[in-house]
């Protein structure tokens, strides 16, 4: 017969700290923000999607003639989208 062994193994320690204070005045403001128009939604895309995507105009061209083949929608059912609104620095 095999000995087991007697020793307990212990789940991984959670890094993350209860609270982290960061010093603000050392922020710097952030370099991308004036590339985005007011209304625009980031999004992120996956490796291989990029591959073929290498502008965003290619990716809202697509979209577009996407949804100009799809059955118009009831006004009830297109919800609002949300700016995000930068904060202040």
């Amino acid at each position: 017969m095999k000995r087991t062994s007697s020793v307990k193994v212990q789940p991984p320690m959670d890094d993350l700290r209860p609270e982290y204070r960061f010093d603000y005045s050392r922020a710097k403001p952030n370099r991308f923000a004036a590339q985005f128009e007011a209304g625009a939604v980031a999004v992120v895309l996956d490796p291989d999607v990029a591959a073929v995507f290498r502008t965003s105009e290619a990716v809202n061209a697509l979209l577009r003639s996407v949804i100009s083949a799809l059955p118009p929608l009831e006004p009830a059912a297109v919800a609002p989208v949300k700016a995000r609104v930068p904060r202040a620095g």
